[in-house]
Formats: C-alpha cells, structure tokens, sequence
C-alpha cells in the first residue's frame, strides 16, 4: 500500500503518540463522451512500482463511453444523501481516516494511528460533513471533491444516479487526454515553465508542505487546466475509485490519480498510469470518485 493511501479499514491501528457549475450539477449531468478507441495502457517507467502491477505496456481497446470531467463533489454527494437518507461507512464504523496535522491537537492525541503510515489518525466521528472530526464542516468546500467515501459508498451513489464507476481502462484512457504514453495528462514534466497543473505535497513530507500549488488538502474540483478530452484533476487532489479490482486475490478495489499528499520523494502516484488499491470498505480524507457511464453506439 502506498504510504499516501491510508491503510486499509482492517489494518492495525495503535493509540498516538468549468463548463458547469460542478459544485452543483445534477449527478448525471455534464458528462462528456469519450470516443473509444486503442491506446498504451500502463507503463514501464522507472520510477514506477512494479509490485503495482502498472506495466507491461500493452494495447488495450476501450468502446465509448462517457465520464464526470470533475470528481463528484460535496454538493452532489449531498443531494444523494439528502435524496435517499443514505449514511456512508465511515459513518456506520464511526471512524474514517484524516491526515493528522488536519486534526485538532486534543483530539489528534486520542486518536489512534497505524504503525506504519502515523501520518494518519482514525478519527471517531470524521466522515464526509466532518472531514477533519467533530467541528469541521464543508460549507466553504461545496465544489471541493466528496471524500471519506469508501467504494460501497460511491457504488450506492451510482446506483441511485444511473451511472457507474469507470474501469481502470476507461479511466486511464480518458485521464492520458489522447496523448501517448506521457507520465501526466498533460505531458511529460511535472511543473511546465514553472506553472503547477495539478494539487500534491510541495516540500518535506509529512512534516512541511509549502502549498506552492495553492493548496494544503482538496482543492476545487475544477482547478487547474482540464486535459485534452476536457478531464479535471486526474493527477493528484484525491485518489479515485474505479470498478476494478487491484490484486490477483480480490482483496482490494483499484485507485488511481494520486492525491495531495503525493510526492516524489516517496509515492509519485501522481503519474496517469499509476495505480494502487485499497479494501472497498475503506475511506480516508483523500479519497473519492467520478462517474462513467455507457453510450449507445
């Protein structure tokens, strides 16, 4: 598991030591189709991790399809709880991952933490109207992608708005933006003429982030320019769900797009091919989704 990606749910914690308006549209409207087509699926890069099973390169084929050129947001994610009474499993557990320097001091302290990742704290009460705990709200993040949701979560939200989660083909092709084998979607360089495309950690992890990029967690879920099919943020701001899983055994659901605590110096999953997983009851401060759905042909 990524060190940027919360452990999973299950995993041992211990006591601490534009087009639209996206923030409001309706769930399935604003999708944009994407032609099908063949394109270079994973990649061989050397900075890249191969126990992820990101490569070989091979040639997949993706039929058209069409997918949310923005994560879904608090807004929308609102509508759909407001619409169906729907509590999400962070909720349920009474628990979720945040990011520890997110979290109040006191509570930071009684919050208990992985062994291996104790940048995190499961945080009782957290989830996706409290994204930090008790006290937190999203009122001034209503365009800011919806997170603490696990992929039950996002699943249930598609049912009830008639799209799906994209695979990991669907989205990978769409998130490339019809370029060929470039390690983000808008190229091969990380800051072209010094100008940040997308939202991840600036500085020394975990311990300083200089925000060069504009933001210390989510960021609006239409900032920074959109690829060449007119998708969002598919590198960094928050890791994405898609409908595949991840590993061999089924254990984990696959995510991709990196968040913003990725950095080069320790998870550069950030990159279009990226990929990693994590159990489908899982959430986290960094953790959300965007919507697919079938065209007629």
């Amino acid at each position: 598991m990524s060190e940027c990606c919360p452990p999973s749910r299950s995993g041992p914690v211990t006591e601490a030591s534009r087009g639209t308006n996206p923030g409001t549209t309706h769930a399935t409207d604003g999708l944009i189709t994407v032609p099908g087509g063949t394109f270079r699926m994973g990649t061989e890069d050397a900075d890249g991790f191969p126990d992820d099973r990101e490569g070989p390169i091979r040639e997949v084929t993706v039929a058209p399809f069409a997918i949310d050129p923005f994560c879904v947001t608090n807004a929308r994610f609102a509508q759909f709880v407001d619409a169906t009474g729907y509590r999400t499993e962070a909720e349920k557990f009474g628990w979720t991952y945040v990011f520890a320097r997110f979290v109040p001091a006191a509570l930071r302290k009684r919050s208990p933490r992985p062994e291996q990742t104790p940048w995190w704290c499961a945080v009782g009460g957290a989830y996706w109207r409290a994204p930090e705990g008790p006290g937190s709200d999203v009122e001034a993040r209503q365009d800011h992608p919806v997170v603490h949701v696990s992929w039950n979560d996002a699943v249930a939200y598609c049912a009830w708005a008639g799209v799906r989660l994209p695979t990991e083909a669907e989205w990978e092709y769409a998130a490339r933006g019809g370029l060929d084998q470039k390690r983000y979607p808008w190229g091969d360089e990380l800051t072209p003429d010094g100008e940040h495309r997308c939202n991840i950690w600036q500085g020394r992890f975990p311990v300083r982030n200089t925000e060069d990029d504009g933001y210390a967690g989510t960021a609006p879920v239409d900032a920074f320019r959109p690829n060449g099919f007119g998708l969002y943020n598919t590198s960094g701001n928050v890791w994405e769900w898609t409908a595949d899983w991840f590993d061999p055994s089924r254990t984990n659901r696959a995510m991709r797009g990196g968040s913003y605590l990725c950095h080069d110096s320790y998870c550069n999953r950030y990159r279009v091919a990226a990929r990693t997983g994590n159990t489908p009851d899982s959430s986290s401060g960094n953790l959300g989704f965007r919507v697919a759905a079938d065209v007629s042909r």
